[in-house]
C-alpha cells in the first residue's frame, strides 16, 4: 500500500477572504440592508403623512395611519414581479411629486397664509428668488435655488426606489404582510369610526395625501376656468363713460395722496403686542387735529397676505377681486377703468410713486399715470434698508418737492407705494428733520435694528416708522387741499401675525376739509386713525366705486360685482 504525505496546507495572505472575514462582511451587509430598508419605509411614511401647513408640524402629525399607503400595500402584494416593480416605482415617484407640493403648501403658508398654486405660483419664484437677492445678495441667493431645486428633484427619485424595495419585502414576506394590512385596515376604520387623533384637527386615521390631492386638482380646474368669469366681471363697469364733469366733483382742486403702507395689517392695530402702534396712532391723530385735520378710519379685506403686493394694488385701483396672477395679467390686459384714469379724465395730474420699481414698469400706464417714478428716478444717494431702497421718508420728499412745489396747473393725484415696512424688518431707518433730506446721506445715521433683530420687533419699528412719517408729512406739508388716504396692502407673513390670520387692512383718511367728510358720513368709519374691532369691513375691491360714488354723481347703472 503507498501511503503519501498529504498536501501542505496553503497558508493565508492578508489578501485573501477568511471565513471570519466573510461573516463579519455578511452582518455588515445585512445591518446597511435593514438600515436602508428601515430608512426607505420612514421616507415613504413620512412622504404619506408629511402636514402641508406649518403649523401642524408636530412629532405627533407623523404618527398617522395613511390609508393611500394600506391600499398601496395591498396592490403590490397581488401584483406579479415586473408589474409590481412597475407600479412601485411610478406611485413612488407621484408620492414624491405630492411631497414637493406639500413642501410648496409649507412655504407659501409660512410666507403668504395660503397653499402653493400649481397653476400661477410659479411665476412667484422669480419675485421670491429676487427677495433673497436683495436681501443677501445674488450670489447666495444662486446657491439657496440651485440647493432647493436638487433637493426637490431628489424627493421623487428616492421614494421610487424606496418604494420600489419595499414591494420587494412585501412580497419576500407575503403571508406575514397580508396580515399586518388587514388588520391595520381593521384598526384604521375603528380609529376613524371614533375619530382618535394625537394632534388637533389631525385624525390618526389619515388622508391627508388624497385631500391634498383632491384640493389641488380641484384648484387648478378652478384656474382653468376663472379667465372667462373675470372677463366678464372686468366688462361690467358702471364708471368707464362717466363724463369729466360727472367724476370727482367731491375732491375739486384737492391734492390727493394715496399711500399704500407695505405690511400694514389689522395685527398692527389689534394685537397686544404691538399696542405701541396704536398708542402712536392716537396720539397723531392729536396731533393732527391740533393742527386742524380731521381723521377717520376703518378696515378692508385685502386678496392677499404676507406678499404679493400688486394684487391688493391691483383691485383697490381697480374695483375688482384680484386675487392670483392670471387675473392680475388679464386685467392689465384690459381697459379697465382706474381710480387714476378717473382722476386724470377729471383733469388731475397723475403720478405713480414706486421705490422698489428698479426697471420699466409698462403697468404706469395701464393705472392712467402721466408721470412715474421708479427708484432710480428718484436719485437716492444713502444706504439700502433691507429690502427698501430707500426710506419713505425720501421716497415721500422726492414727490413733494417735484410735484407740488412751485406753480401748478392743476392739482395732483398720486399713488404713493411704500416699502419701509416690507419683510425682513431688520433695518429701519429714523425719521429726520424734512429739511435735512437733501439726496438721502442724512439716512446714514439713527438705523433702528440689527440684521438679528426679531420679526415681530423689526415689524413694529417698521410700521410706526412709516406711519409717523406719514403722520409728519401731513403737519408739515399738509393744507386745506390735501386729502391723504392711508390704506395697508396686507397682512404681514404669518410669522408676524400667527397662524390663519384674517386678511384686513387698515385704511384712514386725513383732510382738512369737513365737505370731504360729509362726503363719507354714510361710510361709518370711525374717528381718529385706530379702527376697533366694531370699525366696518368693505372687501377692498369695493373701494373704487364707494370711493367714486361719495366725490361725484352716482351712476344710474348698478354697480360692478368684484367677486
Amino acid at each position: 500500500m503507498l501511503i503519501t504525505d498529504p498536501a501542505p496546507a496553503r497558508p493565508t495572505t492578508d489578501t485573501e477572504p477568511t471565513e471570519a472575514g466573510v461573516g463579519r462582511r455578511g452582518v455588515r451587509r445585512r445591518v446597511v440592508t435593514r438600515v436602508v430598508t428601515a430608512l426607505a419605509a420612514v421616507l415613504v411614511l413620512g412622504a404619506f403623512t408629511l402636514p402641508n401647513r406649518p403649523w401642524q408640524l408636530e412629532p405627533g402629525a407623523l404618527m398617522r395611519i395613511p390609508l393611500e399607503a394600506l391600499l398601496l400595500a395591498a396592490l403590490l402584494l397581488a401584483l406579479p414581479g415586473r408589474p409590481r416593480r412597475v407600479v412601485a416605482a411610478l406611485t413612488g415617484a407621484l408620492l414624491g411629486l405630492v411631497v414637493v407640493v406639500k413642501v410648496g403648501d409649507l412655504g407659501f403658508y409660512a410666507s403668504l397664509g395660503r397653499p402653493f398654486d400649481l397653476v400661477l405660483d410659479w411665476s412667484l419664484l422669480d419675485e421670491a428668488f429676487t427677495f433673497v437677492a436683495e436681501s443677501i445678495g445674488r450670489p447666495g441667493a444662486i446657491a439657496i435655488a440651485l440647493g432647493v431645486g436638487l433637493s426637490l428633484l431628489a424627493v421623487p427619485v428616492l421614494t421610487a426606489l424606496s418604494t420600489v424595495r419595499l414591494s420587494s419585502l412585501l412580497t419576500r414576506h407575503r403571508t406575514g404582510s397580508t396580515r399586518a394590512i388587514a388588520t391595520l385596515v381593521l384598526v384604521w376604520a375603528v380609529l376613524a369610526v371614533f375619530g382618535v387623533r394625537i394632534v388637533p384637527a389631525m385624525p390618526i386615521a389619515d388622508t391627508n395625501a388624497s385631500i391634498l390631492v383632491q384640493e389641488h386638482a380641484a384648484e387648478v380646474w378652478d384656474r382653468l376656468s376663472d379667465r372667462q368669469v373675470f372677463a366678464k366681471e372686468v366688462g361690467v363697469d358702471p364708471f368707464r363713460d362717466l363724463p369729466a364733469d360727472q367724476l370727482l366733483t367731491g375732491l375739486r382742486g384737492k391734492n390727493v395722496l394715496i399711500a399704500f403702507v407695505e405690511s400694514y395689517g389689522r395685527s398692527a392695530v389689534t394685537d397686544p403686542e404691538f399696542a405701541a402702534i396704536p398708542r402712536m396712532l392716537d396720539e397723531g391723530a392729536g396731533r393732527l387735529s391740533a393742527a386742524g385735520f380731521a381723521t377717520r378710519s376703518g378696515f378692508l379685506t385685502s386678496p392677499t397676505i404676507g406678499g404679493a403686493s400688486w394684487l391688493a394694488h391691483a383691485t383697490l385701483l381697480s374695483g375688482l377681486w384680484v386675487d392670483n396672477n392670471q387675473r392680475y395679467r388679464n386685467l392689465l390686459a384690459s381697459d379697465r377703468f382706474t381710480l387714476g384714469d378717473a382722476f386724470r379724465r377729471a383733469s388731475w395730474r397723475t403720478v405713480g410713486v414706486m421705490p422698489a420699481v428698479n426697471q420699466p414698469w409698462p403697468e404706469g400706464a395701464f393705472y392712467g399715470y402721466e408721470q412715474f417714478y421708479s427708484g432710480p428716478d428718484l436719485d437716492y444717494q444713502g444706504p439700502r434698508f433691507a429690502f427698501a431702497p430707500m426710506p419713505d421718508q425720501f421716497a415721500i420728499h422726492q414727490f413733494h418737492q417735484r410735484e407740488l412745489t412751485g406753480a401748478r396747473d392743476r392739482p395732483v393725484m398720486v399713488e404713493l407705494s411704500l416699502v419701509s415696512s416690507h419683510s425682513p424688518w431688520t433695518k429701519v431707518p429714523s425719521l429726520v428733520e424734512w429739511d435735512a433730506i437733501d439726496d438721502g446721506e442724512v439716512f446714514r445715521r439713527g438705523i433702528i435694528g440689527t440684521p438679528t433683530a426679531q420679526a415681530r420687533t423689526g415689524y413694529r419699528h417698521s410700521i410706526s416708522y412709516t406711519l409717523r412719517t406719514l403722520i409728519s408729512y401731513a403737519e408739515t406739508y399738509g393744507d386745506d387741499d390735501t386729502v391723504l388716504v392711508i390704506v395697508g396692502d396686507h397682512q404681514p407673513a404669518p410669522v408676524v401675525t400667527g397662524e390663519n390670520p384674517s386678511h384686513d387692512v387698515p385704511i384712514h383718511i386725513v383732510t382738512k376739509d369737513s365737505a370731504v367728510l360729509q362726503r363719507i358720513g354714510d361710510w361709518g368709519w370711525q374717528d381718529g386713525l385706530t379702527p376697533d374691532a366694531k370699525a366696518p369691513v368693505w372687501p377692498m375691491d369695493q373701494f373704487r366705486d364707494r370711493f367714486l360714488t361719495a366725490f361725484g354723481p352716482t351712476p344710474d347703472r348698478p354697480r360692478a360685482q368684484g367677486r
